[in-house]
């Protein structure tokens, strides 16, 4: 599937992301960073990756025909395919609930480990 265009919401911490079939997908930054695509492909389990709540979307950048280069403010970034954005899209309830259980079950958290307040 084919993206045609991205709205980076930074109130709603939310990435729109609009389909040339006519979908619209709305992600919050947060699950994006959590399920990074960066990781090895033939790895067994997906690294558990905590404390993203705040995480915000800095800017998305076009790379080639690898897909789109996601850079966030935790100084992250990773190449999103259309097609694993179109999966983590049609995934994204089972997948954030899964996280959700891991996370509780690890004793992590989802909050971030210091507070930072930008004047």
């Amino acid at each position: 599937m084919t993206i045609n265009k991205f709205i980076i919401n930074t109130q709603e911490a939310t990435l729109t992301i609009s389909f040339t079939d006519g979908q619209l997908a709305c992600l919050p930054f947060e699950f994006l960073r959590v399920f990074t695509p960066s990781i090895k492909p033939n790895a067994k389990s997906h690294p558990l990756v905590t404390h993203k709540k705040l995480v915000t979307l800095l800017k998305i950048e076009h790379v080639a025909q690898h897909g789109f280069r996601l850079l966030f403010d935790d100084q992250h970034s990773a190449i999103y395919s259309s097609e694993y954005l179109c999966q983590l899209s049609q995934e994204y309830e089972p997948r954030w609930q899964h996280y959700l259980t891991e996370l509780k079950a690890s004793g992590h958290s989802r909050e971030a480990k210091i507070d930072i307040t930008q004047l």
